[in-house]
């Protein structure tokens, strides 16, 4: 069964990447990561000018799938988080505009796939969490504070509390919100208009300049990531996280 659906090319350059696994709130398991990049990797040769990244049915994306995650290895947790830490990287380097349209839900690596893109749209009932830290996870920590300040991420990451759509839009989170999904369209055709004329080289290097990050933070990224992973007792952490202690 197929996890995302790659949209056309409309006439007006824009593409949609759909997540497409509504039963389970879109959680990302490995076969939708090894999708969604197989879908960027595409798109990275033959960009749009606008890539807009959705969810089907009433969440954006619930994160990590931990289904099953108590009969897996540690290593093999380890290679599914680094799976979806390369995802971000993959998503972040598009030459081209990304937009992503949050409604309901944008949990843990969820909401990090929001935070990559390069606009992100939310209706009024959505809302993010970032609930890594609160089992050692350290994924999507600098982009994060890239775009809501030092403070703000700290407050939200040491937390893991539920941010609603009106604070998102407060610390950029969010760029915009609307009243219902079916805003969207007309949001997306003006991103269109104003942040998608240029070709991909430009795009690309635009993006690049404007990202806030010094060379070389993908891979303290990534280092972070396995560093926090490596500890010993991930399967506990992770397991006195979901029962809420």
């Amino acid at each position: 069964m197929a996890r995302v659906i790659l949209g056309p090319c409309s006439e007006a350059g824009i593409r949609t990447l759909r997540l497409d696994r509504a039963d389970k709130a879109n959680a990302l398991d490995p076969e939708m990561v090894e999708a969604i990049g197989g879908a960027l990797d595409a798109l990275d040769t033959q960009p749009p000018r606008v890539l807009v990244l959705e969810g089907s049915g009433r969440n954006f994306c619930a994160g990590f799938d931990f289904t099953g995650y108590e009969s897996l290895h540690e290593g093999e947790l380890l290679w599914r988080f680094v799976a979806i830490e390369q995802l971000l990287q993959k998503l972040r380097a598009l030459p081209c505009v990304t937009v992503a349209c949050v409604q309901g839900g944008a949990f843990g690596a969820g909401a990090d796939l929001a935070a990559a893109c390069t606009f992100r749209l939310g209706v009024t009932g959505a809302r993010f969490r970032f609930p890594g830290f609160q089992f050692g996870l350290a994924l999507g920590t600098r982009a994060l504070a890239g775009l809501v300040g030092q403070q703000a991420a700290r407050e939200i990451l040491l937390s893991g509390e539920v941010v609603d759509s009106a604070r998102a839009l407060a610390i950029g989170l969010l760029t915009d919100v609307v009243g219902s999904v079916d805003d969207f369209p007309a949001l997306l055709d003006a991103i269109n208009g104003r942040f998608g004329r240029l070709d991909a080289a430009s795009a690309a290097l635009a993006l690049r300049n404007t990202a806030g990050q010094a060379a070389g933070v993908a891979d303290s990224d990534l280092a972070d990531l396995v560093r926090s992973l490596a500890r010993p007792g991930l399967r506990q952490r992770i397991a006195a996280y979901r029962n809420g202690a």
